[in-house]
């Protein structure tokens, strides 16, 4: 099963207290650990989790200034452990604009798991769904214009290819946190036909307990793919 996450809320979460919207990402960060685990224990193989879109440097330059810190210290501290784990860890997105010292961390937590066969994490950083399927298609074009690829060899299964999540497994669910119903640019290509959940609790209130409702609702839903009726299977362990 592959689980995308969209971690909303955590600003207004902070400002709703009386504090630092800078605390709300804080704690977002944190619960992002507790779910993780939480995945990891129900079997979920693969969360794409979107922690930095490319519009997100739109905010204010103190509170891009404080996730760039939160990125430094858990690209660099926490997210080490997750080697322990077993965990693969791949980044998706455009980093080059990240400072070197992040793009350098970046490099070191891939190259330190990518040998890891346990939950694969996907980290949306500087990531757009439309900016993605930009950079796929210009990726594809070179190919053609040096002539290593025809063009009527393009199809839908080689496009995915060239995207940042390359020949995973498309998401089965994606959860959206904070009340917002809507995708906000994220896998815009693989969530053609991903059920989706919405949850009010802004990120830092989403329990291990609402991932497993979020679970078990997806399990009980029932699709109709040209007209078959397909039914889900529940994860194991769960």
């Amino acid at each position: 099963m592959h689980i995308g996450i969209i971690l909303d809320g955590n600003g207004r979460w902070a400002s709703d207290k009386g504090l630092p919207r800078s605390i709300g990402h804080k704690r977002g960060a944190e619960n992002l650990e507790t779910i993780l685990f939480e995945c990891k224990r129900l079997n979920v193989l693969t969360v794409t989790l979107y922690a930095f879109s490319t519009e997100n440097w739109n905010r204010p330059i103190y509170e891009v200034k404080a996730l760039m810190s939160l990125f430094k210290y858990y690209l660099n501290k926490k997210f080490t452990s997750l080697h322990e784990e077993n965990v693969r860890v791949t980044i998706i997105g455009e980093v080059s604009p990240f400072p070197k010292i992040i793009k350098k961390y970046i490099k070191n937590i891939e190259n330190l798991t990518e040998s890891n066969d346990g939950i694969q994490l996907n980290l949306a950083m500087n990531y757009g769904g439309r900016d993605e399927i930009v950079r796929a298609t210009k990726k594809i074009s070179q190919h053609v214009l040096d002539g290593s690829l025809e063009l009527d060899n393009i199809d839908e299964l080689l496009f995915s290819k060239f995207l940042d999540t390359g020949q995973q497994s498309y998401p089965d669910l994606i959860i959206r946190t904070a009340g917002e119903m809507r995708l906000s640019n994220f896998l815009l290509w693989q969530a053609a036909y991903s059920e989706l959940y919405f949850s009010n609790k802004a990120w830092p209130d989403f329990t291990r307990q609402d991932l497993r409702e979020a679970i078990e609702i997806y399990t009980n839903r029932s699709r109709k793919f040209g007209r078959v009726t397909h039914v889900k299977k529940k994860p194991s362990n769960f």
